[in-house]
């Protein structure tokens, strides 16, 4: 029987060894060994080991104090100043009051019912949504945002995005996708505008702000494209159309037309003025890109290039060109959560075909929709460009992104050939958009560009936009 009993003991000290904590195994084995017999065999529990002690910091023996930052980290403190503007705004007038705006509309179900308010049938196929675009120094506008999926038949899509405002403003834009397959669509597009506040300040890359004029353009534009998307983002498009122009003198305030600042000396007319032409036109864009579609694309490359071919069908054969370029551009996700940072370089050529001159309305330029937000469409025209840019894009909210971009670049003659470092020009620009949303897409941009380096690179260019950026 005490040979059975010291078993048991010794087979209930082993399990509690290996079930207890440490602190428990030994008040267990403790009690079990008192109250079995006095005698009878306990387990042995190793020590605990000893925790590690924190390390000793260093005396400061010579007084002189911890080893000096280095240069990368005295450098680093460069972009925390400058850059402490736009982390204060996105931290403090943006994500905290997001933080608590979106909980409780999401617990009222108001993205629901606004979603719900604006779009139709059983699939929510159809919907209309009011728009709105305004930027600093040019008309606003006010219009609608339509779309109807499904229209008929099942890969049929269409789109309609019309504004206007009271002083001779007025655009519509309607477009019509068809998907031939999972890769392949087809898209109708029927688009005119007419304004009165556009830009000129003359050509080439030392163009001046102070002399702004404006001038009107009225357009019209009809042609089909066909796309193929083959890889992850990559994809070729092929399109062919008609597209009429006609500018004349504008006006927006107190600005002076066009004329009137030819008239000053402040430029020559530019070629195709006041000349209506009816262009045909052939274009091919193919890009690579390896990122796989998402809402917030991460780490890749990409590689783009485009090309037009016009002709005056009024003028043919005499008046021709080819517009073309091509964009490099490399992106990578720092920490895996999407706070990308991209590397990119854009060129842009236009070269007249036959003896006609290339008008202006059809040459390189930067600014707007293309690199180097930070000014005006129109801002910079000539017969090529080349801009290099830096941008970090990263995710304020759910549904938020910000995208700070800087640039490097200007317009310049035929083919780059009067390239100069001390004719470049910089850009930066600031920028929320809804991550993810497309259709239509919603944006706020603000941007600062100089004057050229041989000029004193001073900042003379402020741009500021808000809303659905237009598509014609």
């Amino acid at each position: 029987m005490k040979r059975a009993a010291s078993a048991a003991a010794a087979f209930v000290a082993a399990c509690l060894a290996a079930s207890c904590p440490r602190d428990a195994r030994a008040d267990a084995s403790a009690q079990d060994t008192t109250s079995v017999a006095p005698k009878t065999a306990t387990v042995a529990v190793a020590p605990a080991p000893p925790s590690p002690s924190r390390k000793r910091p260093v005396p400061d023996y010579d007084g002189r104090g911890g080893p000096r930052p280095t240069a990368g980290e005295q450098a680093l403190w460069v972009p925390r100043v400058l850059l402490s503007p736009v982390y204060l705004v996105t931290e403090y007038v943006l994500r905290r009051p997001l933080g608590v705006a979106v909980p409780a509309a999401e617990s009222a179900d108001l993205p629901r019912k606004l979603y719900d308010l604006v779009t139709f049938g059983p699939r929510h196929e159809l919907g209309v949504v009011p728009v709105a675009f305004v930027e600093f120094n040019f008309n606003p506008s006010v219009g609608v945002y339509a779309f109807w999926d499904h229209a008929g038949f099942e890969a049929n899509h269409l789109r309609l995005h019309a504004e206007a405002w009271p002083s001779d403003w007025m655009a519509a834009n309607l477009t019509e996708r068809v998907d031939l397959d999972r890769a392949t669509s087809l898209q109708l597009r029927v688009s005119g505008v007419r304004r009165p506040d556009r830009v000129f300040y003359g050509l080439g890359p030392s163009s001046r702000q102070a002399n702004e004029s404006r001038y009107g353009e009225e357009r019209f534009e009809a042609g089909a494209a066909l796309d193929w998307r083959f890889w992850r983002s990559s994809h070729v498009q092929t399109a062919l159309g008609l597209r009429d122009e006609r500018t004349f003198d504008g006006y927006y305030g107190t600005d002076p037309a066009l004329t009137q600042q030819v008239a000053a000396g402040a430029f020559a007319l530019p070629d195709g003025f006041g000349k209506e032409y009816t262009v045909q036109y052939n274009r091919i864009v193919a890009a690579v890109d390896t990122r796989v579609p998402q809402s917030r694309p991460r780490s890749g490359a990409r590689l783009e290039v485009a090309a037009e071919q016009g002709s005056d069908v009024r003028r043919s054969p005499a008046s021709g060109w080819v517009r073309y370029g091509a964009t490099a551009a490399g992106f990578v996700d720092l920490d895996g959560y999407a706070r990308v940072l991209g590397l990119s370089v854009t060129t842009l050529f236009s070269d007249p075909l036959g003896a006609g001159p290339v008008p202006f309305m059809e040459l390189a330029y930067l600014g707007g929709d293309h690199p180097m937000p930070a000014y005006y469409a129109g801002r910079l025209i000539d017969r090529s460009a080349a801009a290099a840019t830096a941008s970090y894009t990263w995710p304020i909210a759910p549904w938020l992104d910000g995208r700070l971009e800087l640039s490097a670049g200007n317009v310049f003659g035929p083919h780059l050939d009067s390239f100069d470092a001390k004719l470049l020009r910089f850009s930066g620009a600031f920028g929320l958009s809804i991550a993810g949303l497309q259709d239509p897409p919603l944006e706020l941009l603000f941007g600062l560009g100089t004057e050229t380096v041989a000029d004193g690179a001073v900042v003379d260019s402020v741009r500021v936009a808000l809303g659905v950026p237009r598509t014609f």
